[in-house]
């Protein structure tokens, strides 16, 4: 089976991961776990941040703040979509006694956060109003 299809499984399934190697200590399960939640947190702020844009800028050009609130809204589901796959990536490495797997997603993650932060830096140092 493909690797990423039973990784997908084991998002609804994380229970199967008990199949996998040998459990790790608990500590590090629940550090993951905690890594996992602060993703979370992250996600919710970003699409909590999209809507501020949509609803407390009203006089800014509706195509500006239209893409302003996207980036953000995107960001933050990509962000909650990775969350779940990237704690069901170390757990399975934990348990195979594997190295911690590494992304590049925290850089595009950043990247697109102060792409949008210097768009706003422009929006409030050039005005509001189209």
């Amino acid at each position: 089976m493909n690797e990423f299809v039973r990784g997908l499984r084991l998002w609804f399934a994380p229970q199967r991961l008990r199949e996998e190697g040998a459990t790790p200590d608990y500590r590090f399960s629940l550090a993951n776990e905690r890594t996992f939640l602060a993703w979370l947190r992250t996600a919710l702020a970003l699409i909590g941040g999209g809507f501020a844009v949509d609803q407390f800028l009203p006089d800014l050009t509706w195509g500006v703040r239209t893409c302003l609130a996207l980036a953000l809204l995107a960001s933050g589901v990509l962000c909650a979509l990775r969350a779940v796959n990237h704690w069901v990536r170390c757990e399975r490495a934990m348990r195979r006694g594997e190295d911690l797997p590494v992304s590049r997603f925290p850089t595009l993650l950043s990247l697109a956060i102060a792409a949008v932060a210097l768009a706003m830096v422009v929006v409030v140092v050039f005005g509001w109003e189209s």
